[in-house]
């Protein structure tokens, strides 16, 4: 049950992948960035506002985190998503996000003296491998002829702040202010950090266009998908959760390929079968890195 979590939630964010994509064109970035939080913020108020202000004591002891929190994991991430996405296909979008659990194992191996696993070394390096794989539409050594476009450097960035707020969230762990009212709060650091840029950026405003997209954004992508999340960092810690972020590519492949008519090639297969494997390997190869080492040693 507790994997439904991040599964789910990393389903609903590949479909905002696309939405991303779609957004291109249809409604400026800084626009649907801001307006998904103005929704979210609308529709949550009405029932979380009051249990907010009576908690309001133990919320003033976190607020510069709760800022943090918001202005990495909401305005950063999200915005650098909708900028990219006027540069580099959703597909794309998707499966450099499966960077975040490469950094923050890495993190949490390096800094913060998490056990590596043989699991987790083999399926960080398998999800790195697809990465390259996707991103070079096959051909890994044209990356070194080409380079990355700027979408791919965007798409970068926000993994990198993703991955440092999953760890906040859990190292930041705060027992007196429920999931809900964090999520909240974070929404509406969200939609003030984001308000001058809006109101000094040209804007397109609703229309048929757009408005399921920012609808799309503002309910599923930014409440429920969100709660998910932040349950399941909670549940599972940041590492084991943000594995899931493994499956993106496939993810958003196949809903790119149904909703935006986005071709289909091989090495996308390729990559969601290794993103896949990784994941599992991850869940279900617990042995430590260093004793599965030494047993193969004394083998040989």
């Amino acid at each position: 049950m507790q994997y439904l979590y991040p599964l789910l939630a990393v389903l609903i964010w590949s479909g905002n992948t696309v939405v991303s994509k779609q957004a291109a064109g249809a409604i400026a970035p800084i626009e649907i960035g801001f307006l998904r939080w103005v929704l979210a913020v609308l529709l949550v108020t009405p029932v979380l506002l009051p249990a907010v202000w009576r908690n309001r004591e133990a919320i003033r002891g976190h607020a510069g985190q709760i800022l943090v929190l918001g202005v990495l994991g909401m305005v950063v991430y999200q915005s650098c998503a909708y900028f990219a996405a006027a540069y580099t296909t959703a597909t794309h979008m998707g499966i450099i996000l499966t960077l975040s659990p490469l950094v923050v194992l890495g993190i949490c191996v390096g800094l913060l003296g998490q056990v590596l696993t043989a699991g987790g070394a083999i399926g960080s390096v398998l999800a790195f491998a697809g990465v390259v794989l996707v991103i070079s539409e096959g051909h890994p050594a044209s990356l070194l002829d080409q380079g990355i476009n700027r979408g791919d450097l965007l798409m970068l960035l926000a993994c990198l702040a993703y991955a440092a707020y999953n760890i906040l969230l859990k190292r930041w762990a705060m027992p007196r202010v429920p999931s809900w009212q964090l999520l909240y709060l974070q929404m509406v650091v969200a939609m003030f950090a984001q308000l001058p840029f809006y109101l000094a950026s040209p804007k397109v405003g609703l229309n048929a266009d757009n408005w399921y997209l920012v609808a799309y954004a503002g309910t599923m992508a930014s409440i429920v998908a969100t709660w998910m999340w932040m349950t399941a960092v909670a549940k599972l810690g940041p590492s084991r959760s943000i594995m899931f972020f493994n499956l993106t590519p496939l993810l958003t492949a196949l809903i790119a390929s149904a909703w935006a008519k986005e071709q289909l090639h091989s090495y996308l297969w390729i990559g969601g079968a290794m993103t896949i494997l990784g994941v599992l390997l991850a869940e279900l190869w617990k042995t430590p890195l260093r004793r599965a080492r030494d047993a193969a040693s004394s083998v040989v």
